[in-house]
């Protein structure tokens, strides 16, 4: 009996301490992980807006108005991450940067930000999570394919397989449809709420 008693107490001990130094680590990590994490969310800001001298916060996730968009239009798969307007050094308003998160990618959720100035013009795209199959869908996270999307200015974007031949369309990563799927369709997303937030939808 003693013997139980003694091991019920060491593994409580164990338990105990392994929370503690958990806890510890938690909290010497936890800011710098922030601070990298934001810094890389503004490197990704400036690759898809770089005229922009400042980024002012418009919407989080979770927004409710913004979800009923995307679902009435047909983006269930699509989250709006966070949403930010792009500012000029005299404080006028460029146009938005939308992060992204679709889940019909091959490999899971893929998340990206992507750049619209006010007249409706894609600049680009910046991948910032994707997990897609090596030499197929990861090539979404090339400059051949993510450079496609920039200077379109198209209410949505369409893929072809056999190549792009009008202003709306892109030319689908060969053998990764589904990849190439996921990445217009959050693109199309990302155009839907900018066009949201153009009439004042969230102000």
């Amino acid at each position: 009996m003693n013997k139980l008693i003694k091991d019920a107490l060491a593994l409580t001990a164990i338990t105990v301490v392994s929370g503690l130094l958990l806890g510890l680590v938690y909290g010497i990590t936890k800011e710098p992980i922030a601070k990298q994490q934001e810094k890389t969310q503004m490197e990704a800001y400036r690759e898809v807006f770089p005229d922009a001298d400042s980024f002012e916060d418009y919407i989080d996730a979770g927004d409710e108005k913004m979800r009923s968009v995307l679902d009435e239009n047909g983006y269930e798969a699509e989250e709006i991450d966070k949403m930010v307007k792009a500012v000029s050094a005299d404080g006028s308003q460029l146009g938005f940067v939308v992060t992204v998160t679709t889940s019909e990618g091959y490999g899971g959720d893929i998340q990206f930000t992507m750049g619209v100035a006010d007249d409706g013009t894609l600049n680009g795209i910046s991948i910032l999570s994707i997990s897609e199959t090596a030499g197929l869908g990861m090539k979404a996270d090339t400059d051949e394919f993510k450079s496609q999307f920039a200077g379109k200015n198209v209410e949505a974007i369409h893929y072809s397989k056999t190549g792009a031949a009008a202003d709306d369309q892109i030319d689908a990563i060969s053998g990764a449809t589904i990849t190439t799927n996921a990445i217009t369709n959050g693109v199309n997303a990302g155009l839907c709420a900018f066009r949201e937030a153009e009439k004042g939808g969230n102000e």
